[in-house]
């Protein structure tokens, strides 16, 4: 129990010091980067405020304290949600971000759950058809369809969908003047959320399809295997019963991985369609020039990704006990 305690211990203190660098780096990188923020507050008058006005405006949104001053106040109001004010809404930062968040997790949860459903059915299946075009089919589709820039598949759905049949909405998550009644309310809903979602599947999809089925494929050489068969197991059987689930491993790393890069991955996506989620919110505060805003949604994208990573090297064990028992022979 000490030996895994320890081993829990080593990785919080890894990952701390790795979550430090990254705050660190995420609150620098937008004053290296060129641009005015008052030129976006009062446009080209900028020009003509003399510099006590300046002044009060920087003090206004606390721009002008001596940048290690600004940084402290940054890592102190970290903990507490105090992230400063958001130059383009002139509202706190943290709740610009709670506005935005619940529909970036919507549309990457929803992503993520079917990306890791049809992947891991899709690549078994090609596994199990090795060689024989329903395999090559797959393949070629799939990974095609990852590496295709997502903004031009979701510009290829728009002009389909949108333009020529005219069957979703190409932008927003609801009609202006929502319809009355809850399933009306709900299609609307449904239709503003399928071309975003189907995008970023698209995107996701191909990945977790190669790694199940290379890992199937691994399994389908094991002894047990042949053992199977010769009960006179069916193929469904064979292939779900036994095949999948001792190919679990690979499928689970790669889940808890996606976790932390499809929310920053959803940038493109929800620019494209003008989703209301954290992706179109970073583009626009970019073009504004709003830093504690930027630095307010990359926190949290740094978040994702190092507690995605956390959560897989501490569950890991868990799913694969020869795991744990390395690390204690390491201890």
């Amino acid at each position: 129990m000490s030996t895994r305690i320890r081993a829990v211990g080593s990785k919080l203190v890894e990952y701390g010091v790795t979550f430090l660098a990254a705050i660190t780096i995420n609150f620098a990188l937008p004053y290296v980067a060129p641009g005015n923020p008052l030129r976006y507050l009062v446009g080209q008058e900028v020009q003509s405020m003399t510099v006590a006005e300046r002044h009060q405006l920087l003090a206004t949104y606390g721009l002008n304290k001596p940048i290690p001053q600004q940084y402290l106040d940054y890592l102190l109001g970290i903990p507490q949600g105090k992230l400063g004010t958001s130059l383009m809404y002139s509202r706190p930062v943290t709740d610009v971000l709670l506005e935005r968040l619940p529909w970036t997790l919507l549309l990457v949860g929803t992503a993520l759950v079917f990306s890791t459903l049809l992947g891991t059915l899709f690549g078994a299946w090609s596994a199990w058809r090795e060689g024989e075009r329903t395999d090559a089919g797959l393949m070629t589709v799939l990974v095609t369809a990852e590496s295709t820039p997502a903004f031009w598949v979701g510009m290829l759905l728009i002009s389909v969908f949108v333009s020529w049949l005219g069957w979703f909405p190409s932008y927003g998550i609801s009609s202006i003047g929502s319809p009355d009644g809850l399933l009306p309310t709900l299609f609307d809903f449904a239709t503003h959320l399928t071309l975003p979602l189907v995008t970023l599947l698209l995107a996701r999809i191909g990945g977790m399809y190669l790694i199940a089925r290379g890992s199937v494929l691994t399994t389908l050489g094991e002894d047990f295997l042949l053992f199977s068969r010769a009960k006179g197991l069916s193929d469904r059987e064979v292939l779900f019963r036994h095949a999948l689930p001792n190919s679990f491993l690979p499928i689970y790393t790669r889940f808890t991985l996606q976790l932390g890069t499809i929310v920053g991955g959803s940038v493109v996506v929800e620019t494209v369609f003008s989703y209301p989620g954290l992706g179109s919110l970073i583009y626009d505060a970019a073009i504004a020039r709003d830093y504690q805003l930027l630095q307010g949604a990359f926190l949290v994208l740094t978040v994702t990704v190092i507690a995605a990573n956390l959560l897989a090297d501490l569950t890991y064990p868990l799913v694969d006990p020869r795991v744990g028992e390395s690390n204690a022979g390491d201890a």
